[in-house]
């Protein structure tokens, strides 16, 4: 059987609630229906549904499944509609909301860098590290960093990573000297990003294991990760901040890179866009533009 087909099955007989239903809907008997869902099963070995003569319900493994099936079922509709509107030119208003920072270096140059190239697409672009409801907001684009949480309704492409660095002035380094290894980093002054009331641990990749989280300590303690290397640079401590935004820094060596020869954590960068049976070449072009380039400014 056709693996897609019997997972659009799937995915209609729980969204109606019954095989019956799910049979009406798709115009198919009842124990096709039935058959679809015991294909994919089988396929998988486990159980996906808990039948009775009254009621059904997804089992956890079912209610995984299922979540994947509704994006896998979606990413194929908005491929189907790639085809129509391949030489269909983005237009309209397109509305974007993104990290405060991330956006001004990164993606906004990007995207006016698009909007010249299509006279005919208008811009709404929203600067912000306050995560907003990207459905209810009336967003097209959501740019995230790091874990995402809820997706219900929303698509997520992964199209970019952000590595973390530890640096720190010459000027520090001269009078506190340089932490050799990670457990040196107790012994120094941390300059603290401090966002929503939380302090972020610094975190550093192990193999084959969970990230080790050193907890930074520190007298200055900021929200705004740019004013964070600005005070680095003026030694006021070792900070833990994107190499993107560091760049040049490193580059003159108005800040040093201190492990440089130790793997570096990454946080996912990635396009969220509401859930649509077919995808806007507005919206299309914007997250591939942004997976193609991204990369490349923030390695």
């Amino acid at each position: 059987m056709d693996r897609l087909t019997s997972m659009a099955v799937f995915v209609k007989a729980v969204d109606l609630g019954s095989f019956a239903a799910a049979a009406d809907a798709l115009e198919m008997s009842g124990p096709m229906v039935g058959k679809h869902v015991r294909f994919l099963e089988d396929r998988l070995g486990v159980r996906l549904l808990n039948r009775t003569t009254r009621r059904q319900s997804l089992t956890e493994a079912g209610q995984a499944y299922y979540e994947r099936c509704r994006t896998v079922l979606a990413e194929a509709e908005a491929a189907d509609a790639v085809v129509p509107d391949e030489f269909s030119e983005p237009r309209g208003r397109l509305r974007v909301t993104m990290p405060a920072l991330l956006g001004r270096h990164c993606i906004a140059p990007l995207l006016m860098k698009l909007a010249r190239k299509y006279p005919h697409l208008e811009l709404d672009l929203s600067f912000g590290d306050p995560i907003a409801d990207i459905i209810e907001a009336g967003y097209d684009l959501a740019i995230r960093t790091g874990g995402l949480d809820d997706q219900s309704g929303l698509i997520a492409r992964r199209i970019a990573s952000q590595r973390m660095v530890v640096c720190g002035a010459r000027s520090y380094l001269r009078i506190n000297g340089k932490p050799r290894s990670l457990d040196d980093l107790s012994a120094h002054q941390a300059i603290i990003y401090r966002r929503s009331g939380r302090v972020r641990p610094w975190l550093f990749p192990q193999q084959g294991e969970l990230p080790r989280a050193i907890m930074p300590l520190g007298r200055l303690r900021l929200d705004d990760l740019e004013a964070i290397a600005d005070a680095a640079a003026q030694g006021m401590g070792l900070a833990w901040l994107p190499y993107w935004l560091v760049r040049e820094r490193l580059n003159t060596g108005a800040l040093v890179n201190l492990f440089a020869g130790q793997p570096e954590f990454l946080y996912d960068c990635h396009a969220l866009w509401p859930r649509s049976p077919r995808l806007p070449p507005k919206v299309r072009t914007a997250v591939d533009t942004l997976a193609a380039a991204l990369p490349k400014l923030m390695t």
